[in-house]
């Protein structure tokens, strides 16, 4: 008897509106995910506080705990903490730093995980992958997709818009990152997961072709919609390859050649995104993605987010070592440093500066 169909690792809610942090403990009892109320909850020390105080009135058997950080060591110090609890599911409630530990601290004690993110800097929100700070660095690591996300659009709307242009960079680098794995298709025989792709790509190209801005709701839903399904993908294909190629290895050779001048993960997925879609010929998109990059305030040059030509170029050539055995653009072209600046030349030019 063939396989006729696959489950889908997904959440069980996705609520995406204004107000829907009011309405928490309710999403929760509804799709029994908490009947009982009884939640660990973990915020940061800072603008945490201030939604611990909001929504704390609707969450009576909650136990609030304070994350310091990111790092691997907060995570499983927040697992110890959580452990001699009887809780339903584990709440993280804050920015990446705060879901990625709760994520990770989920997973290590055996509970389902409630996203409820406060910006939409990037597409971790829905991801199975916790992305922690650690003695080496900074390492990713597998943990199930949360059971529940909960995005209040008024919330978001209240964060730094810096947060908001972040994801809008990371979701338009779908477009990219499929492109790669699709060329790796080609030449190597890599598989593409077709569902996985399609979510991906259809993602991306629903916030890069959306006319809205970063101050309206409709944007606002289809920004959140669109880093959820990136997660979801994720899930899909067991690996981040359907939101992950050049314009992530970009990303990370900022992050580990300048780790105290990089910009963020947003902002350097677009500009890598944008200067992979030009190396691969495809200069009308990269030429459109750039204007749209723009027109939200994101960065299109390495000068713009405070580098110099030649530290960019550096980055392109280190990008294909962050990612050993994945394989995109940058090493299908195997560039040296001369072609680098030449194709850079070529890329300021096309995009108009």
């Amino acid at each position: 008897m063939p396989v006729l169909t696959r489950l889908i690792p997904s959440p069980v809610v996705v609520d995406i509106r204004p107000g829907a942090l009011d309405d928490l403990a309710s999403v929760l009892a509804d799709e029994r995910i908490s009947h009982s109320g009884r939640l660990a909850v973990a915020v940061s020390g800072g603008s945490g506080t201030r939604l611990r105080e909001r929504v704390a009135p609707s969450l009576p058997g909650a136990t609030w705990y304070e994350v310091g950080g990111g790092t691997l060591d907060d995570a499983v110090r927040l697992a110890g903490d959580i452990r001699a609890g009887r809780y339903d599911a584990v709440v993280g409630l804050g920015g990446g730093k705060i879901i990625d530990c709760a994520k990770f601290a989920a997973a290590r004690v055996g509970l389902p995980l409630v996203a409820v993110p406060t910006n939409l800097a990037h597409d971790g929100l829905c991801s199975p992958v916790a992305t922690l700070d650690n003695d080496a660095g900074r390492g990713s690591y597998g943990v199930p997709n949360p059971i529940a996300v909960v995005i209040d659009l008024d919330v978001i709307r209240e964060a730094p818009a810096r947060f908001v242009r972040s994801g809008i960079g990371d979701a338009v680098s779908n477009i990219s990152a499929i492109a790669d794995w699709e060329l790796s298709h080609r030449v190597n025989g890599e598989k593409v997961d077709g569902l996985a792709a399609a979510m991906a790509r259809q993602a991306g190209e629903a916030v890069l072709r959306h006319p809205g801005g970063i101050g309206e709701n409709d944007f606002l839903q289809v920004l959140a919609e669109a880093l959820v399904l990136s997660g979801i993908a994720m899930s899909v294909s067991g690996d981040s390859r359907p939101s992950s190629g050049a314009c992530h290895e970009i990303n990370h050779a900022f992050d580990l050649l300048f780790p105290r001048r990089a910009a963020s993960h947003g902002e350097q997925c677009g500009l890598g995104a944008a200067f992979a879609m030009y190396l691969r010929g495809a200069h009308e998109e990269s030429a459109f993605m750039a204007d749209v990059l723009r027109r939200h305030g994101l960065p299109v040059l390495p000068e713009e987010i405070g580098f110099t030509v030649e530290e960019f170029v550096r980055v392109v050539e280190f990008a294909p070592e962050t990612r050993p055995g994945r394989y995109t653009i940058l090493e299908h072209l195997d560039l040296k440093t001369h072609q680098i600046k030449d194709f850079y030349v070529d890329y300021v030019k096309a995009i108009g500066s």
